[in-house]
């Protein structure tokens, strides 16, 4: 993998990238790509009704902002004080737990009366790299039933609902059905050069985003290569057990035929201290199960894309964007009798 950054002009004129998700995954991946792109655009769900996210959404009526957030802050290109006032949590009062961002949302939101056009003016008082554009302006709240009927609503709800059926989730789904797409979104992605999916909460991140309308459509049509970036570990209360081909069926099962071309793995080792930690979550490093993910017709690619210390296993932002971009220059669309297939270049 090359390490170095692009020059002026190459970033400028760097591919348009387009990644879908949101959480903190999402947002570490946002972090290492805009080095060597300014053409990217961060498509992010807006299912969140938990914290901060929850609380303005029921006392404001207004989308979850949290997920959004993030991914600004990843982007954003401001000075030190206003970085820490992005993040700022309050810990006292009646904002006991919510976050400085949150509230310049809130704000921009009531100003503009529209959370797309919020999230566009922030962007700007933020000078960041690229686009952040939430997935619909529906009021949409997610729904999962598991494998035994059961069924709850709320993102939130999902983790301890499903420690208390003790089984898997069958799928989740969006309330009301299908909400519209924002134009943005759909427009990104059809003109995109490369699709990214993950990392991130499975049930909660990513895959909500392809319940609303047109979106994994789009994806599955869009002639850019389709990649999906692996978790690094599997998921306490939403994906304990699965490997990487539980994933790769869960998003093909939820989106569209020719939703994904590749999937990206981590193979670096985990600090054992970390794997103690998630061991008593009932989390594992995820199981690279090569033939099943084969047999689904998708590529694999495996690279050393973990970061090395720290309190969580998360991906490395710089060794991921590396990785993402070894990819994309090294393939190249082919027609192959009809069909799309992306292989090496020689």
């Amino acid at each position: 993998m090359s390490d170095a950054y692009p020059t002026l002009q190459q970033w400028e004129r760097g591919p348009r990238i387009v990644a879908i998700g949101g959480g903190t995954g999402l947002s570490t991946m946002l972090r290492g790509l805009k080095k060597y792109t300014q053409n990217l655009t961060a498509i992010v769900t807006v299912a969140d009704d938990g914290g901060g996210s929850g609380m303005l959404r029921q006392d404001l009526g207004m989308p979850p902002p949290g997920d959004i957030r993030h991914c600004m802050e990843a982007l954003a290109n401001t000075e030190p004080v206003m970085e820490k006032l992005l993040t700022y949590r309050f810990t006292e009062g009646s904002l006991s737990g919510q976050s400085f961002g949150n509230l310049i949302l809130a704000a921009l939101n009531g100003i503009t009366g529209s959370f797309e056009e919020a999230v566009t003016q922030m962007s700007h008082v933020l000078a960041i790299t690229g686009r952040v554009i939430p997935v619909t302006s529906a009021d949409v709240r997610l729904e999962a039933v598991f494998e035994n009927g059961a069924r709850v609503v709320g993102e939130s709800q999902i983790a301890t609902f499903k420690k208390e059926q003790d089984c898997r989730i069958h799928h989740v789904g969006l309330l009301p059905e299908h909400p519209g797409a924002t134009p943005a979104a759909l427009e990104a992605i059809g003109d995109a050069d490369l699709i990214l999916l993950g990392p991130g909460s499975l049930y909660t991140s990513v895959i909500p985003n392809l319940l609303v309308e047109g979106v994994a459509q789009a994806v599955a049509q869009a002639d850019a290569p389709k990649i999906y970036v692996c978790n690094i570990m599997t998921q306490d209360g939403e994906t304990e057990g699965y490997t990487a081909a539980d994933h790769l069926e869960a998003l093909l099962v939820h989106g569209a035929p020719g939703l994904l071309d590749l999937c990206l793995v981590n193979t670096a080792p985990v600090d054992p201290e970390l794997l103690e930690k998630y061991r008593e979550e009932d989390a594992v490093p995820l199981t690279v199960d090569r033939e099943r993910i084969a047999r689904l017709g998708l590529e694999l690619v495996e690279c050393p894309v973990a970061s090395e210390g720290g309190n969580y296993a998360r991906h490395d932002p710089d060794k991921l964007a590396q990785a993402i971009l070894d990819i994309y220059r090294r393939r190249a669309m082919r027609i192959f009798r009809g069909e799309r297939r992306y292989i090496l270049e020689e």
